[in-house]
C-alpha cells in the first residue's frame, strides 16, 4: 500500500459504491465501484476490461440516469483499479449586459 498523497479528506466505501465510467462521446460505458472519493478525485475498481478504450478523459456517472456526473481524467492504473482526477469547470461567463439592453 502506498502512502496517502492527497491533501484533502476522503470518504471510503467498504464494499464500493456502484457507478459507471462513460466516454465523453458516449461510445462506451463500463460498470465500476467507487472505493473512495475526495473533493479532487476517486479510486475506482472497473468490473470489465478497459483494454482498448480511451481513458484520457471520461465521465464518472454517479446515477443510473446519468443526471449526476463528474468529468474526469485518468490519474493512474493498477490492474483493475484506476484513479480518476475530477476536472473543474472554468469560471462561468457573466452575461453581457450591453447586448441584453440592445435586444
Amino acid at each position: 500500500m502506498t502512502p496517502e498523497k492527497r491533501n484533502t479528506g476522503r470518504v471510503t466505501f467498504e464494499r464500493g459504491f456502484p457507478v459507471w465510467l462513460m466516454a465523453i462521446d458516449g461510445t462506451w460505458r463500463r460498470n465500476c465501484r467507487m472505493m473512495d472519493v475526495s473533493e479532487t478525485g476517486a479510486r475506482l475498481i472497473v468490473e470489465s476490461s478497459i483494454e482498448g478504450i480511451n481513458l484520457k478523459e471520461f465521465f464518472l456517472l454517479l446515477s443510473s440516469t446519468g443526471l449526476a456526473f463528474r468529468r474526469c481524467e485518468l490519474a493512474w492504473v493498477n490492474g483493475e483499479e484506476i484513479g480518476a482526477t475530477f476536472l473543474r469547470q472554468g469560471p462561468k461567463k457573466k452575461p453581457d449586459r450591453k447586448a441584453e439592453a440592445e435586444v
